[in-house]
């Protein structure tokens, strides 16, 4: 079966297929010895690809959710020898974090060596909804809601409408905790969105990806996603592309 050369490429986990595209326009890839620089050129499964003279393997497509630890970063490498997220995966396949979750916050992150399903989890066009669980130094009032429901800008950032759940407030020490659904994924965008608001969070762990949780996994733990929740989650940012 033919497939088109960008996705063939990202379904091997070398890069998305944005990169892949780009590598294609750049000259730097060839199937069976030649250049081929022409986005759509197809190719079959036994073709030989390389890029930058770097052959392409096209390994098994596996996916893993992990609970997240803090202290730890979403990297292969850390320049400051910190500990990251692959220290803690012991298994034969070369797999990288889907998006990033900051060093301090914990949670579900998935992993996986298909960069075209990397891209669907995480490209803004998709609106897979991400649910976070935020410990606030402050108190969300009602307007803060109204503004985290409506959408949020300051002229300069715009985010888009969240949904927002209240489980706990301490009006003694002023601090709230609370459940946070969006469906963006820029960096640090909840902790973004509370100081725009004028607020510091204190502690944010993720809970749920798409409908993915990693609560029966201990801190550092991975497993292996189902193929329906693959198909699933594919199905949802599908969905999210037509809204």
């Amino acid at each position: 079966m033919m497939e088109r050369l960008q996705k063939a490429i990202a379904q091997s986990g070398f890069c998305s297929r944005r990169k892949a595209e780009e590598y294609i326009i750049q000259g730097k890839v060839k199937v069976n010895g030649k250049v081929v620089d022409i986005l759509g050129s197809k190719v079959k499964p036994n073709d030989t690809i390389t890029i930058n003279g770097q052959a392409l393997v096209r390994e098994e497509k596996v996916y893993y959710v992990m609970n997240k630890p803090k202290g730890c970063v979403c990297t292969s490498k850390d320049e400051h020898n910190r500990k990251t997220v692959l220290d803690y995966i012991h298994i034969d396949q070369r797999v990288y974090p889907v998006g990033r979750l900051d060093y301090d916050t914990s949670g579900v992150l998935l992993l996986t060596n298909d960069g075209d399903f990397t891209n669907k989890m995480i490209h803004p066009r998709y609106h897979l909804p991400k649910t976070y669980i935020v410990n606030l130094q402050g108190i969300l009032s009602e307007d803060d809601i109204r503004k985290l429901r409506k959408g949020l800008s300051d002229g300069k950032e715009t985010f888009l409408p969240a949904k927002v759940y209240m489980l706990e407030t301490d009006p003694t020490r002023e601090r709230c905790r609370f459940e946070l659904t969006i469906t963006e994924g820029k960096n640090h965008q909840v902790k973004n969105m509370m100081a725009m608001l004028g607020h510091e969070v204190r502690r944010l762990h993720r809970k749920r990806f798409g409908f993915i949780e990693a609560d029966a996994l201990k801190p550092g733990e991975i497993r292996q996603l189902k193929p329906y929740e693959v198909k699933k989650l594919l199905y949802l940012a599908n969905q999210g592309e037509t809204k």
